[in-house]
């Protein structure tokens, strides 16, 4: 079955999760679905030439490689050039999902005639014909025309907010083309490339692969097997290859490499691809609503029902009163239109949608809605040391051999500008045999690549082999053949290979490793001294321990070396200290998080030392605090952990495991946790964390997939400027919700008391529907967008139960829909003294109401501040659409065409005068209230000043 149509929030959805929108259709089933690709199948170029065939993933997995590759025309190791590529891409296309054509705009701006009450008014306007009352339908008509049209509208914005989401995220690759590793994005791979699979990448598109150490991929997402399936290179059998979880020489687009590493011909793209049959049998889903749009629709559907109860006592009470029935009919469906705030849901996602693509501007992209609710509720944030409050620009600055030499290392960045010193003299080559062999071991076991000074690997590890490009010695690993690889995990702490030299390939192999202090003197037996091997003794031990805590104190990350024939009997070579500097700005954005209330916790997998050094530079660690490592953590149970948890500023020698605990105890005191991960194992941690947070840059693709939010440049203050934007968003909404539903309480309590008081209807259906259209238009939804406040980040996070309803926000409801509907009456009654009913009643009245709502609308723009604070034009969508309302008003008035749709006549200057002094008073009263509040709570503050003081030490997340 395969969709009509797909839309975009599914698509993200599809992209961005595949798990949970696969599992939908297969659970834990492992049969193929049917395919339109046979075995393979020829494709004909346009230009005559025939184009190589495309192999479905069951033919591949049993042929072996090399005769994949001849099929494919690949080469496996210099890949294809770029003449090539563009060939195939001309007739495969990209390396994506084609979306069918969503319903043409047309039928959308149809599909709007559906609603009910439009079909209520234009049963009203046949009606009216059928009565030969014509001005009547033709005012109806017009009426219904504008009022779906602002539907119209809002809906496609919100369309396309949702849309553009979709794009933050496009999926990456590292491929081979034309002998060089390039990084991709996945879209622009085509058959027959040769793609490089890292732990935590996802795979870009269907790979037969051909080299292969230690992979293991998540397949979860196609088959339902929760355990990763282990992957190898040999041609599989026909008879046992029915299922895609016996091609095991296969990795499959969309799927999670979870360890190792490996290489693969692509051998389907897009839709081409199992990931692609499965998208087009997908059925077209919507995006999960966020519990904020599920409250707006539950209060939406509150008010609905309410509005529906007293329009049916007004036409009731109307129709006893002796009122024509039409009249009434019309009245009370235009009322229906105007007071039910079918336009809150709409409003609330175009207003989260546009901050998350301001979000985007700070460089933080939100992949879920509901996190921007979250984000003002975060009381806490767990964040890495590594390139978030670092950044992430190792440098090797210290080099301590292990018979005692200490030399100095000048030069920054990823490039060989830079000497080793040793008692001022330079070291280059082998001219120092201790320092050439522990720059030896670092630059051989590495996987890092520098080229043109651009870092492709791990910063750690690129710092070693710049090391090693200053003293010459970059060329070394290209003198060993690479036997096996025990890859870094965030757990072991440490890495090693085995190798051989290439010209002494009849000799035994040698490991290299490296790692954390604690786990390389482990496995090490001997240690170098001038060239000769000694046994490794207590004292040396201590040596090496005391030179470890002296660098870390200095704010180094050490970095262990050792090399030898066996992993349990290795050569302890010596130690290298590297800096990462704080990043700028960070101790500032701590400072303002903790003042706001917000504690601020770093986990790392350094020393002590180096985690101590690195917090207190920035203001996370003081006399007092205390720290933890991780081998205490699991040590405890999480009742044990939550008890201390809020004590601790400072997590040392943690690993991903640890964060879930740490997480777990913090919520158990209460806490709305924000986390930061990188690696693959960060996963559980981010999915547990209120709010999960990647890395843009250093992240993997599972750790991005399994993240709530993405930092593009990994860089601490922009968690800082999405709790703000959080916050602000939130208010936004706030302040459209206060102006809506004042409005709309106004208009229905106005018709409810004129005709309880036996007065003829103060306004017409057109000139309500018009009322409809400025509380749903354009001066609503530029609320939505005001500048977000520079003080809201100094506000303490909000309780996540909290209500949008506050019991502040409803009385400035009532106040302001109080005043506009005794204002509105007054002016109504001072027309009426003749009790006769004329155009000029109906035309102040109707204008008194409309300006009300402009001023509502200027007092509703912030909760807190005055206008004059806020700046009158700071929003300048908010004044073109004030002015523009403005206009449309004067239009209505005093165009003669309009003047017989809403039935108005022309004002005089002292009329526009007289009701602008009236009306102004809404946004006068509401000034004055803020500035009230704003006393009260200063007298509060200044006289409990003691016991907040008491309070906020005795929180449970600000002991620190």
């Amino acid at each position: 079955m395969m969709a009509e149509h797909l839309h975009s929030p599914f698509l993200s959805q599809l992209m961005q999760s595949p798990l949970h929108a696969v599992k939908k259709l297969f659970g834990n089933q492992q049969e193929e679905p049917q395919r339109k690709i046979v075995d393979f199948q020829e494709a004909t170029y346009c230009d005559n030439e025939t184009m190589m065939p495309l192999l479905s993933s069951k033919r591949a997995s049993e042929l072996p490689v090399n005769e994949v590759a001849s099929i494919y025309q690949a080469d496996l190791q210099n890949g294809l050039n770029n003449t090539e590529v563009s060939h195939r891409r001309a007739f495969h296309g990209w390396n994506e999902f084609d979306i069918s054509e969503d319903e043409p705009l047309w039928k959308k701006y149809i599909s709007q005639f559906k609603n009910p009450l439009i079909l209520l008014l234009l049963a009203s306007a046949v009606i009216s014909v059928i009565m030969r009352q014509f001005d009547d339908a033709v005012s109806i008509t017009v009426a219904i025309l504008i009022v779906v049209t602002v539907a119209f509208v809002q809906e496609y914005r919100s369309e396309k907010s949702l849309e553009e989401l979709s794009k933050l995220v496009p999926p990456e690759c590292h491929c081979i083309r034309e002998g060089k590793m390039e990084h991709l994005l996945a879209r622009e791979l085509v058959p027959g490339d040769t793609v490089c699979l890292t732990v935590g990448d996802r795979v870009p598109a269907d790979l037969r692969l051909f080299e292969n150490v230690d992979l293991s991929v998540d397949e979860s997402s196609l088959t339902g097997e929760t355990e990763p399936c282990s992957k190898c290179v040999v041609p599989q059998p026909a008879a046992g290859n029915g299922d895609l979880t016996s091609r095991s020489n296969i990795a499959f687009m969309g799927t999670l490499v979870r360890c190792g590493k490996g290489k693969g011909i692509v051998i389907g793209t897009g839709e081409n691809s199992e990931f692609g049959e499965v998208f087009k049998m997908m059925q077209a889903e919507d995006a999960p609503k966020t519990p904020l749009q599920k409250s707006m629709d539950i209060l939406g559907k509150q008010l609905s029902l309410y509005s529906f109860g007293i329009i049916g006592v007004i036409m009731l009470v109307g129709w006893l009163q002796g009122k024509h029935i039409l009249d009434m009919f019309t009245i009370g469906v235009s009322l229906a239109v105007a007071a039910i705030p079918e336009g809150l849901p709409i409003v609330v996602t175009v207003t989260l949608a546009l901050g998350v693509m301001r979000m985007v501007k700070k460089r933080a992209i939100v992949k879920k809605l509901p996190i921007v609710e979250t984000l003002g509720c975060c009381n806490v944030i767990c964040s890495d040391k590594t390139g978030t409050l670092t950044k992430n620009e190792m440098t090797v600055t210290h080099i301590f051999t292990s018979d005692g030499l200490h030399a100095e290392v000048t030069g920054v960045g990823y490039n060989r500008f830079g000497d080793v010193m040793l008692d001022g003299e330079v070291i280059h080559g082998f001219s120092n045999p201790s320092i050439s062999k522990v720059v030896e071991a670092g630059c051989v076991c590495n996987d890092a690549i520098i080229r043109n000074d651009t870092l492709m690997g791990q910063p750690t590890e690129g710092a070693l082999v710049a090391l090693a490009m200053k003293m010459g010695l970059d060329g070394l690993r290209d003198d060993y053949i690479r036997r096996f690889e025990h890859p870094f995990t965030s757990e072991e702490k440490w890495m090693a290979v085995k190798c051989v030299h290439r010209t002494q390939q009849d000799k035994p192999e040698m490991y290299f490793m490296k790692g954390a202090y604690e786990q390389v003197i482990r496995c090490c037996t001997t240690y170098n001294s001038k060239g000769q091997t000694l046994p490794l003794t207590q004292q040396q031990k201590e040596l090496y321990h005391q030179e470890k805590t002296y660098m870390g104190t200095a704010g180094l990350r050490v970095l262990a070396l050792a090399s030898g024939p066996d992993l349990g009997q290795l050569t302890f070579l010596g130690l290298m200290g590297m800096i990462d500097p704080p990043r700028t700005g960070v101790r500032e954005a701590v400072a303002t998080l903790i003042t706001s209330g917000v504690a601020v916790k770093m986990i790392t997998g350094d020393s002590q030392e180096t985690a101590i050094a690195i917090a207190s530079r920035l203001g996370l660690y003081s006399k007092g605090c205390q720290s933890l490592s991780g081998e205490e953590i699991d040590q405890m149970d999480v009742q044990q952990l939550s008890q201390l948890v809020s004590k601790v500023a400072v997590f040392y020698r943690a690993s991903p495991r640890h964060k879930l605990n740490i997480i777990k105890s913090l919520q158990k005191n209460g806490g709305v946790v924000a986390m930061t991960g990188d690696g693959v194992n960060d996963a559980v941690a981010l999915k547990a964390a209120d709010i999960g947070i990647a890395m843009g840059r250093t992240g993997t693709d599972v750790c991005k997939e399994a993240a709530d939010m993405i930092l593009v440049e990994d860089d601490f203050q922009t968690i800082m400027s999405a709790i703000e934007e959080g916050k602000g968003i939130y208010n936004n909404i706030k302040n459209f919700v206060r102006f809506q539903l004042s409005t709309s309480i106004a208009a229905l309590t106005l018709i409810s008391l004129a005709t309880l008081m036996n007065f003829p209807n103060p306004l017409n259906a057109m000139q309500i529907l018009w009322i409809n259209i400025i509380m749903d238009g354009p001066p609503a939804q530029s609320l939505g967008v005001e500048p977000v406040d520079k003080d809201v980040i100094r506000q303490p996070p909000r309780n996540v139960k909290d209500s949008i309803l506050t019991r502040s926000l409803i009385v400035k409801i009532l106040v302001s829909s109080i005043i506009i509907v005794c204002g509105t009456l007054f002016v109504f009654w001072r027309e009426l003294q003749d009790n006769v009913i004329t155009p000029r009643d109906t035309t102040m009245t109707f204008t008194c109401f409309v300006f009300f709502d402009m001023f509502n609308a200027l007092s509703s723009r912030s909760l807190t501040k005055s206008v004059s604070e806020i700046g009158l034009c700071s929003n300048r969508m908010f004044c073109y659409a004030v002015l523009g309302s403005i206009m449309g008003q004067l239009l209505v008035i005093y165009f003669p065409p309009l003047q017989k749709v809403f039935q108005t006549e022309s004002l005089g200057a002292l009329d526009l005068l007289f009701l602008v002094v009236l009306t102004s008073s809404v946004c006068i009263v509401s000034e004055t209230i803020k500035k009230l509040e704003k006393v009260r709570e200063r007298f509060q503050k200044h006289g409990g000043s003691l016991f907040q003081f008491k309070k906020l030490n005795g929180s449970p997340f600000h002991e620190v």
